[in-house]
């Protein structure tokens, strides 16, 4: 929770040339176990998918121009791309195209506004005119 002001500020940068989706996973530092003394809301383990969904409604206000979905209780989303505690992803055409570290060390939100920065010169770049010359002759 403690990242999502500088998550944010990328969402408002970039929003012009990528869309973004936080997934909810099971809660890290639940109040009713590994609890961290500097959580700003006091969230107990998760128990059923109502339990996760109200969670997710406190990420909701804090990143609102973002969607906010849930994984489920089989927690497969964070199984299939390894995000337990956190983790950034940039899909482009069904495909992985950046996969930052694991959080909290790995979690560098400055990678993912280089790579986006990149893409936007990339997309953003004039495209090259290409003047193609055919000469026919009549014989």
């Amino acid at each position: 929770m403690t990242r999502l002001a500088a998550f944010q500020r990328v969402v408002r940068q970039y929003a012009d040339i990528a869309d973004f989706l936080v997934v909810y996973i099971e809660e890290a530092h639940p109040s009713d176990g590994w609890v961290s003394s500097d959580a700003p809301y006091q969230i107990p383990k998760h128990r059923c998918l109502e339990d996760r969904l109200r969670a997710a409604q406190l990420m909701f206000t804090e990143v609102p121009e973002s969607n906010v979905v849930v994984d489920n209780m089989d927690n497969s989303s964070n199984a299939a791309y390894g995000a337990y505690f956190e983790r950034l992803y940039i899909v482009m055409d069904e495909r992985v195209v950046y996969q930052g570290g694991r959080g909290p060390e790995g979690y560098r939100i400055s990678e993912l506004k280089n790579w986006l920065e990149q893409y936007r010169k990339e997309v953003m770049e004039p495209q090259k005119e290409v003047l193609i010359q055919v000469t026919l002759s009549q014989s």
